[in-house]
């Protein structure tokens, strides 16, 4: 094996690869060689490194160089002088990188430092493409350890004693759940994995499993052998290419080095793996559409009882669990159900990987203990709003979510303190918002998302969210009279207790949480016909004040000639004509033109 002075990790994750991260890693290679360096430096795409903001990202070893935002023009000056010289470029570094002259490691920077990276351990660490790499993190110890050391119940016991729960959304303990299927007897038995993340800006089981994983296949066949399972599935949307690629390529490893097939470690145990594209149906998150899609049926959710523990895929007792969840299960058996319970909540143990994003500074992936307060997610680690805007609210749990308002910014994270809040964890979506949101237009957006992803087989979901699309489309448009709040609220809470599955169960939580902290909002839309945010164009007007310089530059950009005016004349809208576009506005160099 090669033994190289340095490294040079190239972010591979979607995010980066979609800034061109694979031709600055083709550049350093390429000038690696004409430095005739290739003997001592390695060039190695990873996963995702978590501070999307500053993509595309390299990270050069030993010293932990952080060059952010990097251009394929930068890669030659950072070869000659760095890996050449030995001399750090420090203009490309990330800001924070560097204090006082002294480079800082990762885990010293404040985006990181709050962080405690579990699920992520792996990710911008390792070649995903390369098992041997996860190998030498410890990988496949602890499968080695249920299938050499364990008896299936002992493997179940250390899931429940750790009380790691679901991070799928609903938060069930994983150890109960795989002690339902455990005893269940049946000629075949099966675990899927859910990787269909549909939630709007939720992405974080697709960087897990682009960037570590062999964690989630490893996890399916502990899981495999706990309840007596020796074939599993996982579900992933085809929207994500770069995992999909490589979960084949790890299965592939994995299958070569006899840790998937047949008898794996000699001990008797068989598990297989295979994957199944989704077509990025939301509601094939839920377990029972998910599973009508994997068996070629149309994604509909199912009445339940009977639950997948018992009549599951092709009608075998099944586990679901997804991905977030998965990638714990290898580093608790190896570490411990003790461990795992010594960071995080005492209900809500372990961490949490948030895809932290909106009006916020730092955008990306983070992952937390349990028990972190939002402040700390949203101004330590996500550096506050851009522009010295004012928070207003965070909307965590995605379409199923709610909004969490300015006031409860101190709230500590868990599944049951955001459920009391009127909000829930969700996948892990984290959206901020700031003073120019509009609450109302967040929720018309949130519920227009489930309307399109309904699957139409129960009413209360299919007709009833509808409805309360066209309610809310009526109050941004200023069209609305106070009874429709009634409304609104009382179709909300109905929709909540009679929909068939969890999609349309919580459809109603953005409109029902934004109407308990907002009403304020919904009620101007209504009375006053006005926007306080200034954000839906209906209840806006455009006016031109006395900064117009008369340059002509908006009466040549609006695409209705509603402005007139002579050259260095003040010019004027007619309000009658405009549409609302906000071009004008836009384009004037002399901010006189205001919206209210």
């Amino acid at each position: 094996m090669a033994i190289y002075r340095s490294h040079v990790l190239v972010c591979g994750g979607t995010g980066c690869a979609s800034s061109k991260s694979d031709l600055i890693k083709k550049r350093f290679e390429e000038k690696i060689i004409e430095m005739n360096l290739d003997k001592e430096v390695q060039v190695i795409s990873t996963g995702c490194f978590g501070l999307c903001e500053e993509g595309p990202i390299v990270v050069v070893y030993p010293e932990g160089a952080f060059y952010s935002k990097m251009q394929i023009n930068r890669v030659d000056r950072i070869v000659e002088e760095h890996l050449y010289k030995g001399r750090i470029v420090k203009e490309y570094l990330y800001e924070d990188s560097v204090s006082d002259e002294k480079l800082k490691s990762l885990n010293q920077i404040d985006f990181y430092s709050k962080q405690k990276r579990v699920v992520l351990r792996n990710c911008g660490v390792i070649n995903p493409e390369n098992i041997e790499e996860y190998i030498a993190r410890d990988g496949y110890q602890a499968l080695g350890k249920v299938l050499t050391e364990m008896t299936p119940e002992e493997v179940i016991k250390v899931v429940k004693d750790s009380n790691l729960r679901g991070r799928g959304g609903g938060g069930f303990p994983t150890g109960a759940k795989w002690s339902f299927a455990a005893p269940n007897k049946a000629d075949q038995k099966y675990i899927i994995c859910n990787a269909d993340e549909g939630d709007p800006g939720a992405f974080m089981d697709r960087s897990v499993l682009e960037g570590d994983p062999h964690a989630v296949l490893e996890a399916m066949a502990i899981a495999g052998y706990a309840i007596g399972a020796t074939k599993g599935f996982v579900y992933v949307r085809a929207e994500y290419p770069i995992a999909v690629k490589r979960l084949e390529i790890a299965i592939g490893q994995a299958k070569t080095l006899g840790l998937l097939g047949k008898n794996i470690f000699e001990s008797g145990f068989d598990f297989d793996i295979e994957i199944r594209l989704g077509a990025g149906a939301f509601v094939c998150g839920e377990e029972t559409a998910l599973m009508a899609s994997i068996e070629g049926k149309r994604g509909m959710s199912r009445n339940k009882p009977p639950f997948p523990a018992v009549s599951g895929l092709f009608g075998k007792p099944t586990i679901i669990n997804n991905v977030e969840t998965l990638a714990n299960i290898p580093q608790i058996i190896i570490n411990g159900a003790k461990w795992f319970r010594s960071f995080g909540s005492e209900k809500s143990p372990g961490t949490k990987v948030f895809a932290l994003g909106g009006k916020i500074n730092n955008t990306g992936l983070v992952e937390i203990p349990m028990g972190t307060s939002l402040r700390e997610v949203i101004y330590d680690i996500g550096g506050g709003c851009p522009n010295g805007k004012a928070f207003k609210a965070v909307q965590t749990g995605g379409p199923s979510g709610g909004c969490i308002t300015a006031d409860y910014i101190d709230t500590k994270i868990d599944f049951d303190t955001l459920t009391d809040l009127g909000s829930m964890m969700g996948s892990g979506g984290m959206i901020v918002l700031d003073e120019d949101n509009c609450m109302v237009d967040i929720a018309r957006f949130f519920l227009e998302f489930t309307v399109e992803e309904s699957c139409g087989k129960c009413t209360p979901c299919r007709e009833g969210t509808k409805r309360m699309l066209e309610i809310l489309e009526d109050i941004t448009q200023g069209k609305a009279v106070m009874s429709d709040l009634d409304r609104l609220e009382k179709l909300a809470n109905n929709i909540r207790s009679t929909s068939l599955c969890g999609l349309g169960q919580t459809a109603p939580n953005p409109v029902l949480s934004t109407l308990r902290y907002f009403r304020d909002e919904y009620e101007a839309h209504v009375l006053q016909k006005k926007c306080p945010a200034g954000t839906c164009s209906a209840l806006l007007n455009y006016f031109i004040t006395d900064n117009c310089r008369g340059c002509t530059k908006c009466v040549r950009q609006c695409p209705v000639g509603c402005i007139t005016g002579k050259v260095k004349e003040l010019h004027v809208i007619d309000q009658e004509k405009c549409i609302k576009c906000g071009a004008c506005m836009e384009t004037c160099p002399f901010d006189a033109i205001i919206k209210k």
